[in-house]
């Protein structure tokens, strides 16, 4: 597993309880993805800590100097381990995150984070159009109810179709317990 980099995607406070944009099951989704962290930190493996940083004029949400755009502490960074900041939903655009990635020559990438159907679907994507190898955690990823021509669709109906689509490019889609297991 060394030409492999765990990312964690914008688990920050304020997708959890009482942050600016709550995310249904952030709370379990976290654990999910520290549980995968543990293990990165286990084996000295590259983490890439992801922070969403909103500059938008009507940005209501990742606030720069806000406690609810810091790195929620279930997946705080630690030691030497890398923290990208980037402004838009995939974590390769106008960051130095593919450089760092090659520099390191990682080829395989595990992902988790949040949202699942903005940046965790655009940096997935993206990494796959770069030629990495992914495998996505679904479990360690958090979605919330959306809404579209009348119609509700709950955080679990989205994140089952993004799974569905995401399997389709994604080498493999994967439960937290299932990967623990499969890599230990």
């Amino acid at each position: 597993m060394n030409d492999t980099a765990l990312l964690l995607i914008d688990i920050q406070n304020d997708y959890f309880p009482g942050g600016k944009m709550e995310l249904e099951g952030a709370v379990e989704a976290g654990e999910k993805a520290a549980g995968i962290l543990a293990r990165f930190r286990e084996r000295k493996l590259p983490v890439f800590h992801i922070r969403h940083e909103s500059v938008g004029e009507n940005a209501a949400f990742f606030l720069p100097g806000t406690d609810g755009q810091k790195i929620n502490g279930l997946v705080a960074p630690e030691g030497d381990e890398t923290v990208i900041v980037k402004n838009f939903p995939n974590s390769f655009a106008k960051t130095g995150l593919l450089e760092m990635l090659k520099a390191q020559k990682i080829e395989k990438l595990v992902v988790t984070g949040m949202m699942t159907f903005m940046c965790v679907d655009a940096t997935t994507r993206a990494a796959k159009d770069l030629g990495f190898d992914c495998t996505l955690i679904h479990d360690a990823t958090a979605a919330r109810a959306l809404e579209f021509n009348g119609r509700t669709v709950t955080a679990d109906q989205v994140k089952t179709s993004f799974f569905a689509a995401l399997a389709m490019v994604c080498d493999r889609v994967t439960s937290c317990g299932e990967f623990l297991k499969s890599e230990s």
